[in-house]
């Protein structure tokens, strides 16, 4: 298909444009675990063992916190948080007492008792990484350094355990902080081009980024049953990948396709552009009434909500796709002001299950468990030697990983995260939250059908959200909102 456009063979009949769009399950007051269903599990994969390098992960952590000695220990403190998937790993937090301590030595001995089948070399390189997170969460960047010059030498990112290759990636990241912290914030320049490349490939060797695009459309379809003029706010809209099929679907209602006007939001107006035309040449072809707005400035810096140009009876939807490529909204607490302001019948919201929120050390911990995992899932159906998978890794997941390491955090970038968008959706008086449909599971689930059962994806349906995940963690879950005035 031109432009660049994918249809996922199949997927157009699971979209169910006259299913009810139910929004009273699931309220802001009073909710309770009374008003969900058991969570539905559907486990694509025939080997339920956890996934070995998140498990290394984890006792490796556990270990590091276990042999702190005391008179660090004075100055840390530890609470739990929830990686998602049933996991819990302690986040550490330095008090400045600590700051001069230098990291300690971890014995690998335990853990190679309890994992038979760990590499070594891996476990090494693991261990080695996580002593040197900890020597630059204390500002011990000496050390750190040192540390660095060494897992560079070690670890490849063409290595052929998804081990070597992490600890390559993380290194790199890390690397790039301490740089940063000597000679101050330095943001590497994105090649846009590259990432959107990457993205395709992504979406044609995994899940994740279909999962995203038709559980979203699928809700989106809904809030817009026999609504003849639609509005829809994309607050990164890349390439605009996911807008055909449902151009597609509401080309052929029953009741007649809608005006539709799309506003794409992103940071090169040559690249916007370049979307408009190929969704208004694709609209054309299927006789659709579209018009394209595209605004080159993050959502959250927009001063002015009349710069989206909402019109009088339109119904409004919002989607945002997270990711961690870089800041594509600005802050949190503007972004979210403005969709109380928009008011829009539904919010389609997309989540990596990590926390961008809190100090390095809480961010080290999440998103080596999250993006092991990733590299688990690309390992168990690629080879070392894909380029398709190096491609991602190196293109999408390491620039993801750069950012969290060497770029993001409230100490750096001024801003505050919040750690779990639901649940700050939940927590104000303006946003309802609205179950995704049984329409939406068997999109994911037809997603998941056309990668091999044993490849070990999982989907997890409760309290209204999709999980998409690998294995026993979660990595991707899908929701949808409303505001209060349509209640």
């Amino acid at each position: 298909m031109k432009g660049g456009f994918e249809v996922v063979h199949g997927a157009l009949d699971l979209i169910q444009p006259h299913e009810q769009w139910e929004y009273n399950i699931i309220g802001l007051q009073g909710a309770s675990s009374s008003n969900f269903s058991k969570p539905m599990v559907v486990e694509n994969r025939s080997n339920l063992e956890r996934n070995e390098l998140s498990e290394w992960v984890e006792h490796v952590t556990k270990q590091l916190i276990e042999d702190l000695p005391e008179t660090v220990g004075e100055g840390l403190k530890t609470e739990e948080v929830t990686i998602v998937g049933g996991s819990f790993a302690p986040v550490l937090q330095w008090g400045n007492e600590a700051a001069g301590s230098q990291s300690n030595n971890l014995s690998t001995g335990d853990i190679n008792g309890g994992l038979s089948r760990l590499d070594e070399h891996g476990l090494g390189l693991i261990t080695l990484l996580l002593e040197c997170a900890v020597a630059i969460s204390v500002d011990n960047l000496g050390e750190a350094h040192r540390m660095l010059l060494e897992l560079t030498q070690m670890a490849s990112p063409y290595g052929a355990s998804c081990a070597e290759r992490v600890v390559s990636y993380f290194a790199k990241a890390m690397a790039s902080r301490v740089i940063n912290s000597w000679l101050g914030l330095c943001s590497p320049l994105i090649s846009h081009k590259a990432v959107h490349s990457s993205l395709q490939i992504f979406n044609n060797i995994s899940p994740f980024i279909k999962f995203a695009h038709f559980t979203s459309n699928q809700s989106i379809l809904e809030a817009f049953h026999r609504r003849d003029m639609v509005h829809i706010i994309d607050l990164d809209i890349m390439q605009g990948l996911q807008w055909p099929a449902l151009f597609h679907i509401l080309a052929t209602r029953i009741e007649g396709p809608p005006h539709i006007r799309m506003t794409g939001m992103g940071s090169s107006i040559e690249l916007l552009t370049q979307t408009g035309k190929q969704l208004s040449n694709f609209a054309r072809r299927l006789g659709l009434s579209f018009e394209f707005h595209p605004v080159a400035k993050k959502f959250g810096e927009i001063n002015d909500i009349t710069s989206l140009q909402i019109r009088r009876g339109e119904t409004l939807a919002v989607h945002w796709l997270q990711h961690s490529l870089y800041d594509a909204t600005g802050p949190d607490w503007k972004t979210i002001r403005l969709l109380e302001e928009l008011a829009p019948r539904v919010i389609t919201l997309v989540e990596q299950e990590i926390s961008h929120g809190g100090s390095f050390l809480d961010r080290f911990v999440g998103s080596l468990h999250y993006y092991s995992t990733i590299f688990d899932s690309l390992g168990a159906s690629f080879p070392s030697d894909d380029p398709g998978r190096h491609r991602v890794e190196h293109c999408l997941l390491y620039r993801e990983i750069n950012n969290i390491m060497a770029i993001g955090g409230p100490a750096r970038s001024g801003e505050d995260k919040f750690r779990q968008w639901r649940s700050e959706m939940a927590a104000r008086n303006c946003f309802v939250q609205v179950p995704m449909s049984g329409s939406a599971m068997a999109q994911a689930q037809l997603i998941l059908n056309m990668f091999p059962p044993a490849h070990g994806y999982s989907l997890v349906q409760g309290e209204g959200t999709l999980r998409l995940g690998w294995k026993d963690t979660g990595l991707y879950s899908a929701s949808a909102w409303t505001s209060q005035a349509y209640r």
